[in-house]
């Protein structure tokens, strides 16, 4: 498959800087919005360009269609890439899974959330019987911001390793043919299990429950990967970066300690006698990153609903003790006012409940 043309679903700062992206590297682009979100296409029509800024230069591009209708939007398109927060997933398979067609490759593009298993567990119950051709990457392919208001995008990474697995796990060779057209730095997970426990940002993020004060205080004024990751912080990092592993260990991956895995994607610089803190502290990426603007924020919402909670799920189910991130589930429901543990990701939610180690991994082979 000669990919061709792309429709990007979401219009923020992901979706955003793909329709750039991939538009000025020569593809055909359609972005969607969903209809109640329309303002933000409105936006970017009335601007008529997207201005990228990064290091590398600046460069401005006009998208072959800005649109709510989602029929519109991928029509023609061979590969259909879902920009979108995790817990967005849901609400755009709703829209999605009943018009797209079966030769058509889906990327769910964002931090990985099982969002491929999701997908189809929401086409299942809205009584859909299609063969999907659908995958996941491990992470949004960008460190980014964009400001639909201006027509604008700071980009300030384009990830140099991203992880990909199909749903079923037997597809994904097949499918990575079109997402290597889409980013060339794609690499092979062994399964959705794999791009799940890749995903950094419950470690990353799970800090910021430590700085709720000073994130509501600051009212806006808040650096998070500046001022909230210190030499006592990155304990609790650390801490859930273990237990990720050890997830992974069991469930049959060698995976990279999240400081490597940043390393190799670009985020932190290679200088293994720097104090772990340091480099999120300077980082070219991350010190550029304001926020969380408020504490019921993505960083804690999404990363403790559709992370940590999963973390917890899993670990209980294959023998993996998981105190850490158990307790900021705990903490940050206490924190929010919510039990993330029945509004969060879990095997039961995804219909995986029962299921041993081994079991796990059939049912996404």
């Amino acid at each position: 498959m000669e990919v061709k043309r792309v429709a990007i679903l979401g219009a923020g700062n992901g979706g955003i800087t793909a329709t750039a992206d991939l538009k000025n590297r020569g593809k055909e682009v359609a972005l969607y919005e969903l209809p109640q979100f329309g303002d933000t296409i409105a936006k970017l029509k009335a601007n008529g360009k997207i201005t990228v800024e990064e290091d590398a230069g600046t460069f401005s591009v006009i998208p072959d269609l800005l649109t709510t209708d989602i029929e519109e939007a991928i029509q023609n398109a061979q590969v259909i890439l879902v920009t979108v927060p995790a817990f967005a997933i849901e609400d755009f398979a709703r829209v999605l899974a009943p018009v797209v067609h079966e030769d058509q490759v889906i990327i769910i593009h964002c931090a990985g959330s099982m969002g491929a298993c999701r997908f189809l567990q929401i086409a299942k119950e809205m009584g859909i019987k299609k063969q999907y051709k659908i995958g996941e990457l491990n992470t949004l392919a960008y460190g980014t911001r964009a400001f639909p208001e201006q027509g604008r995008v700071e980009l300030s990474l384009r990830v140099k390793e991203l992880f990909f697995a199909a749903f079923p796990a037997k597809d994904t060779e097949e499918l990575l043919a079109a997402a290597r057209q889409i980013y060339d730095c794609i690499q092979p997970a062994k399964n959705v299990w794999h791009t799940f426990l890749t995903n950094g940002n419950p470690e990353a993020h799970c800090a910021c429950i430590l700085n709720a004060g000073r994130i509501e205080y600051s009212k806006g004024e808040f650096w998070y990967y500046k001022e909230g990751v210190t030499s006592h912080t990155i304990n609790i990092m650390r801490a859930v970066d273990s237990e990720r592993m050890a997830l992974g260990q069991a469930m049959g991956f060698e995976l990279e300690t999240g400081r490597k895995a940043r390393v190799k994607r670009g985020y932190l610089r290679d200088e293994p006698d720097t104090p772990y803190e340091e480099l999120f502290n300077t980082s070219p990426v991350f010190s550029r990153i304001k926020g969380p603007l408020s504490v019921d924020s993505r960083y804690l919402v999404e990363d403790i609903s559709n992370g940590l909670a999963m973390f917890a799920s899993l670990g209980k189910a294959i023998g993996v003790p998981t105190p850490i991130s158990a307790a900021i589930v705990t903490l940050g429901g206490c924190l929010l006012q919510q039990d993330f543990y029945a509004t969060g990701l879990t095997l039961e939610k995804l219909g995986f409940a029962n299921l041993d180690a081994k079991g796990l991994s059939d049912a996404v082979s």
